[in-house]
């Protein structure tokens, strides 16, 4: 409620202060709203949703190019100038839409808007280097919560060929399931690719979280699963508890695991979904087992540096060059696996 509030009256100022962002929609993310935080829920993701219109003729707007081989990053542009004219602050010279400049914009706006704010104290953090969040810290006591707030673009048009492999959920979910999920628009977030040869500031990556939220609520290969009068399964168990293991050894060892977040597992989740697609492997009473099934393929994946993006096959989620910290969370999690988790008792 807290959270929402302080969002809303956020929402409504950068609307009224900026002609572009005049159409922005909230939508959320993470895992609080996935039903799948563990902990105090005290950290919130919120996407704020900029829709593109399409041109007249229903054509789309956005040109993607590409920034690197990942297929995840892209270099966004207008196919023809935009019609509205507050656009045309945030273009480059070279016409590319600058990631840098919108969110630096949607800042100085928020940053003067939680001064309006009563009651509740509410600040900005600091810019964390190459994080495409905007970060608010709400304080009202006992309470400290953190939002990060992360500026999307939403375009009706075709998934890039990039994603043409990837989200292969047919024995899981079904191939009508895959079909509707890839005629839903297109989400670009604002983040810096760090793999460029220098940083502009202009690249937006590809997001799939709306969809990865969608798996995750209705997630039976069966309709009933886990619903009222349905089977149960232990498939959001094992997600929480990936997560709360990789949040303990965070916790345990920050500077050697600071380059793992919550994505890793998520992703190896998925996959251990397509794997073991029906119910009747994720039984609810064999949470322990399909937990220790997951975890042994993640390790896999660390102890091979490969880990492929549920929806972009050619993305590497684990970089070759951070082998030495992938076989170092792979000890830690073996270890974890062969003596019952002490780490979750400490």
């Amino acid at each position: 409620t807290l959270v929402n509030d302080v969002v809303r009256q956020l929402v409504q100022a950068i609307r009224d202060k900026e002609s572009c962002f005049s159409s922005m929609e909230q939508q959320s993310a993470g895992s609080y709203y996935e039903r799948v935080k563990i902990s105090e829920p005290n950290e919130f993701d919120i996407m704020l949703v900029i829709p593109i219109k399409q041109n007249a003729n229903g054509s789309t707007r956005l040109q993607l190019d590409e920034s690197d081989d990942t297929g995840a990053f892209y270099y966004v542009s207008f196919k023809r100038s935009p019609i509205e004219r507050g656009w045309l602050k945030f273009l480059e010279e070279d016409g590319k839409l600058s990631a840098s400049k919108m969110i630096q914009a949607l800042r100085d706006i928020i940053k003067q808007e939680v001064r309006n704010i009563r009651n509740i104290r509410v600040t900005v953090a600091r810019k964390k280097a190459g994080s495409p969040a905007i970060t608010l810290q709400i304080k009202k006591p006992p309470l400290e919560i953190s939002v990060d707030i992360i500026l999307t673009l939403k375009s009706q048009q075709s998934w890039p060929p990039s994603t043409q492999a990837g989200l292969k959920i047919e024995q899981w979910l079904g191939t009508k399931k895959r079909r509707d999920f890839r005629f839903t628009s297109i989400y670009l977030v604002a983040k810096q690719n760090k793999r460029e040869k220098v940083l502009t500031g202009n690249t937006w990556r590809l997001s799939f979280s709306h969809i990865e939220k969608d798996m995750i609520k209705n997630h039976g290969n069966s309709k009933t699963c886990c619903e009222s009068n349905g089977p149960k399964c232990c498939r959001k168990g094992c997600l929480k508890l990936l997560k709360f293991l990789l949040e303990q050894l965070k916790r345990k060892y920050p500077k050697e695991l600071e380059k793992f977040c919550s994505y890793h597992v998520k992703t190896a989740f998925l996959h251990s979904c397509v794997m073991w697609p029906n119910d009747t492997d994720w039984y609810l009473g064999n949470l322990d087992h399909s937990f220790q099934q997951c975890l042994g393929f993640f390790v896999d994946c660390l102890q091979k540096s490969q880990l492929t993006h549920f929806f972009i096959p050619q993305y590497n989620l684990l970089s070759q060059e951070d082998k030495a910290r992938h076989h170092f969370l792979s000890r830690k999690i073996s270890y974890e696996l062969n003596n019952g988790f002490p780490v979750f008792h400490e």
